[in-house]
């Protein structure tokens, strides 16, 4: 998965001008955030399709960033979070965005974005 961030003009219809162009593209949008700030509107967005989404968004003359997204789960109770958090800490990695794909009874499905991966990657796995 891949996150495309944009920043758009904080007005009516921004956000939907740009899921249309994700629909017709038939780009399916995994996760989502958005907020307005100081006139702009900044939105994240997680898809599984890099390819045709830079595409879209270069095509559209619309600027943006991406990031890779690690995809992992968090159980639920114990301290999870404040776990998966504190491993990252500790190895130096910083957290950049958090998406909460789907919950169940046994924990939290979520996507990142961290400031290293690969070094990211290590942590959760120890």
């Amino acid at each position: 998965m891949t996150e495309f961030s944009v920043r758009l003009a904080n007005r009516p219809g921004q956000l939907a001008a740009l899921a249309r162009l994700f629909t017709d593209a038939g780009i399916d949008i995994e996760a989502l955030a958005a907020i307005s700030d100081d006139g702009q509107f900044h939105i994240r967005i997680v898809v599984e399709n890099t390819a045709r989404a830079r595409r879209l968004l270069m095509n559209a003359d619309i600027a943006f960033d991406e990031r890779p997204v690690l995809d992992t789960f968090i159980p639920r109770g114990d301290g999870g979070l404040a776990a998966i958090s504190e491993s990252l800490a500790h190895a130096g990695v910083n957290v950049e965005s958090m998406y909460l794909l789907h919950t169940n009874a046994e924990g939290f499905h979520v996507a990142m974005t961290v400031s290293d991966a690969d070094l990211a990657i290590q942590a959760l796995a120890g």
